[in-house]
């Protein structure tokens, strides 16, 4: 495997028979967690800028050289739009004391995140349908992303205001 393959692929999570999309997601949540934890939420928020960016240019290569518009094997955008979900999630929170909070705030980033890479409503469905190349399939992973981190922190708050988590806001 080459190492636009591997990077596209997300290590090849990409290339699962089944869901690529969402195994692709799931990959990316381990790493994601590993540099938010040694490094720094802001640190996450930098390498989702920095793989978007060559993320896109990538795409547009491969595309030139006779790959399919939005593969379903390359999953490097669902893995930039879960680490956003994340960062949003994490840096709006204080996760790290207590543990049921931290495995809620992952559960959540995967699954909004899956809610909205899949359903694509308003501006995520638009630019998935009509903007073209890297930056097409780049960009609504990241709206997704960001949608499905804004949702998690308005359903942390609506937990703290019933009293049912003790996350700070």
């Amino acid at each position: 495997m080459n190492l636009q393959k591997l990077f596209l692929t997300f290590f090849g999570s990409g290339l699962s028979p089944v869901a690529p999309g969402t195994v692709g997601t799931a990959a990316a949540i381990p790493f994601g967690l590993a540099i938010m934890y040694y490094f720094g939420v802001n640190s996450l928020t930098t390498v989702v800028i920095v793989f978007s960016i060559i993320a896109i240019f990538e795409i547009n290569k491969y595309e030139k050289q006779g790959g399919v518009h939005d593969d379903k094997s390359i999953v490097i955008d669902e893995a930039v739009g879960v680490w956003l979900t994340m960062a949003i999630t994490y840096g709006g929170l204080s996760l790290w004391q207590d543990p049921y909070n931290q495995y809620l705030a992952l559960l959540l980033s995967f699954l909004t995140f899956r809610l909205f890479d899949i359903w694509k409503p308003s501006t995520i469905g638009y630019i998935d349908r009509k903007v073209k190349g890297g930056a097409g399939v780049v960009l609504d992973d990241l709206l997704a992303g960001f949608a499905a981190g804004v949702l998690n922190l308005l359903i942390f708050r609506a937990l703290a205001y019933f009293n049912i988590s003790s996350v700070n806001l």
